[in-house]
């Protein structure tokens, strides 16, 4: 298991460029023919809802249950994970990102911090500004949260050869790609990947843009002295 899983994080260039030199087509190109049959849509539309279904419930909402008795909600483990795994925000900013509203997205950030996931600090070049950052405690339970998701993960991918789960990530990515560019009116903010970020994220230019690029890359530009205003 410890040895597939280090080969998939090794080879994760040599996915993304595997994904893109198989790729029989374009995202926004679209096939002449259209899918065979009701039957055989019926089947896709399901098992994409079973799939979506069993990664939430299996290796999100179980996983997070198994190792936190914490009233903790996903959606504000997915606030807590963003903070720990991609620095410091203010409450504004953090709302933002995530795309809820003001209030509940200080509701949620209360919340953490009663729970002791997360510390607010003055801002050291803007007083008016209150920072966000996970605790130790917060970094802790990510850091569990991220192996004991990769032991669930284990066994079943010990099922499939190396190839066979870099085809299945390449469709998946085409498909979703597909689905988003066709559906999404490029309105609001992401968080489609639960703040797995990553750079030149396809779905992010699909969509016009990643907002955790767009919030690290003006932090590197110094506006604001580090922090979005």
């Amino acid at each position: 298991m410890v040895s597939q899983l280090t080969e998939l994080n090794s080879n994760k260039v040599n996915l993304m460029v595997w994904t893109r030199a198989h790729r029989s087509f374009s995202v926004g190109q679209r096939r002449s023919t259209p899918i065979r049959g009701v039957q055989h849509q019926k089947h896709l539309v399901r098992f994409t809802h079973i799939f979506s279904s069993a990664v939430r419930e299996l290796l999100e909402v179980k996983v997070l249950d198994d190792i936190t008795r914490a009233p903790l909600s996903l959606s504000q483990f997915h606030l807590l994970r963003a903070v720990a795994l991609n620095g410091h925000f203010h409450s504004g900013e953090l709302a933002g990102f995530l795309g809820v509203s003001a209030p509940a997205g200080t509701k949620n950030i209360d919340k953490l911090e009663k729970l002791g996931f997360v510390v607010r600090t003055q801002s050291q070049t803007d007083r008016r500004v209150t920072l966000l950052s996970a605790s130790a405690k917060g970094r802790r339970l990510v850091q569990k949260y991220e192996e004991r998701k990769r032991m669930s993960l284990g066994p079943i991918l010990e099922q499939f050869s190396f190839q066979e789960l870099l085809l299945f990530a390449s469709l998946l990515e085409r498909f979703t790609l597909s689905l988003i560019e066709q559906e999404d009116t490029k309105s609001g903010l992401c968080l489609y990947c639960a703040a797995y970020c990553i750079d030149n994220c396809p779905v992010g230019r699909v969509r016009g843009g990643c907002p955790f690029e767009r919030l690290r890359d003006a932090r590197a530009a110094g506006r604001g002295g580090g922090e979005i205003s």
